[in-house]
């Protein structure tokens, strides 16, 4: 078997590290995973993928250290729990993000995610286009995930019965990271997917291969993509009128109605995997949410089970009580698996955590082992970004960091202190907390 560009764009292979290995990305609706799935994705992982899965800033799994020769039946395997890898890496609408998972509206959000997720997955209309097209759907603006997609979507407060979304253009991280702006407040449910198809009609017909559309944004300004956009919506015939009345799941009450296992640089063996799934059968109706955050999140079918729900979680280790468990840390796999990684991030995270205090324990971080920035640093309060490696004395290579803080909800983090070696990082996030 043999993969071209087009297959590897649409199909959700990476060629890793080492030559020969595929990571493959799968797209799971809304970040929202089945038990069965789940268990299906640890049977494909002890099988091909060397035990493990790694939980993405998107709510998607990866599937690391695949071979060629193996790829055609593990996507056979995930078709067969209704799970796809298409259009989960190159130039596609990606996997459609959502959260937060503990909002109380997430019932509601998650319900349009995955129709819009289902909408554009294996579409060929939204398929072979510049580079990767990101969606996302959010309860509210509180992690500012809205302003680094390409098309983000923020619940509004509106008069209306029916949920309204204020929609949000053209951001972006990467090695240019770009805020988006606020296109549109409180546009219908029922018009967010022809003005979603019309940005992706306008993206593709504009921009130059290779580039996302905050480079469009760049390049024409805001006033003149608002109003190619505008000119691309024609009459906006509201989505119901080709698909249907649209229902979507209502908000649930507020309170300790989910629980949350803190996974550490989103690294699961399949035995922590299947554990999880089990507890999801058990305490959460089957399902379990992905969070941007690499941990999982259950809505548990009856609150009062909650006390049952943490003795079941810390029985197979997801108690919260070693210390890498209690601080918010969005970890990439570096250069462990990423052929794009100059630090090996799971470690350099690990260290850190063991040289912060108490404070820093209750702060948010992120750290990403290339400028590529996949896993956000830029959103968090502390994010560290790995920009480049140095040959050191002793022959070795070894990597230098850029800090980022940010303290403005509606803006992104900005280098504070930048070509740190570990020594320096290490040091200043003492200071730091």
């Amino acid at each position: 078997m043999t993969f071209d560009p087009q297959t590897i764009r649409i199909d959700g292979i990476y060629e890793q590290r080492q030559p020969g290995n595929f990571m493959l990305r799968v797209k799971v609706p809304a970040g929202t995973v089945s038990a069965e799935q789940a268990a299906r994705i640890a049977e494909i992982a002890d099988r091909f993928a060397g035990g493990a899965v790694h939980l993405t800033t998107r709510g998607s799994i990866e599937l690391h250290w695949l071979k060629e020769e193996d790829l055609a039946e593990v996507w056979r395997m995930l078709a067969g729990v209704g799970l796809t890898t298409r259009g989960a890496c190159g130039g596609a609408v990606r996997g459609v993000t959502c959260g937060p998972a503990a909002a109380p509206a997430f019932p509601l959000i998650s319900s349009f995610a995955q129709l819009l997720h289902h909408h554009f997955t294996r579409n060929p209309h939204f398929e072979g286009l510049p580079k990767k097209f990101k969606i996302g759907v959010f309860a509210d603006r509180t992690d500012g995930r809205h302003l680094i997609q390409d098309f983000g979507l923020v619940l509004a407060d509106s008069a209306d019965a029916a949920p309204c979304y204020d929609v949000w253009l053209a951001g972006g991280l990467g090695r240019e990271p770009s805020a988006g702006f606020l296109f549109e407040s409180a546009v219908p449910v029922e018009r967010i997917i022809p003005l979603a198809e019309a940005v992706v009609r306008v993206y593709a017909a504009h921009t130059p291969k290779g580039k996302r559309l905050k480079h469009l944004l760049r390049e024409t300004g805001r006033d003149e993509l608002v109003r190619r956009v505008t000119e691309a919506r024609g009459r906006d015939l509201p989505c119901g009128d080709t698909f249907g009345p649209l229902q979507f799941a209502a908000a649930s009450p507020a309170g300790k109605s989910h629980l949350e296992a803190a996974v550490f640089a989103g690294e699961l063996s399949t035995d922590e995997l299947r554990d999880l799934a089990g507890i999801a059968r058990e305490f959460a109706g089957g399902f379990m949410a992905l969070t941007g955050g690499q941990n999982v999140i259950f809505r548990l079918a009856d609150p009062a089970r909650r006390d049952d729900a943490e003795r079941a979680l810390a029985a197979v280790g997801f108690g919260g009580t070693i210390r890498e468990q209690q601080v918010a840390f969005r970890v990439c796999p570096g250069s462990h698996e990423c052929r794009m990684g100059l630090a090996p991030t799971r470690d350099v995270a690990l260290a850190l955590v063991a040289a912060m205090g108490d404070e820093g324990l209750r702060r948010d971080w992120s750290i990403s082992g290339c400028p590529n920035s996949c896993s956000q640093p830029q959103l968090a309060e502390v994010g560290i970004v790995t920009v480049k490696s140095i040959k050191g004395d002793d022959g070795e290579r070894h990597p230098l960091f850029d800090l980022y803080r940010r303290g403005d909800a509606d803006r992104l983090g900005t280098p504070a202190l930048q070509g740190l070696t570990l020594d320096d990082l290490t040091a200043e996030i003492r200071r730091i907390g």
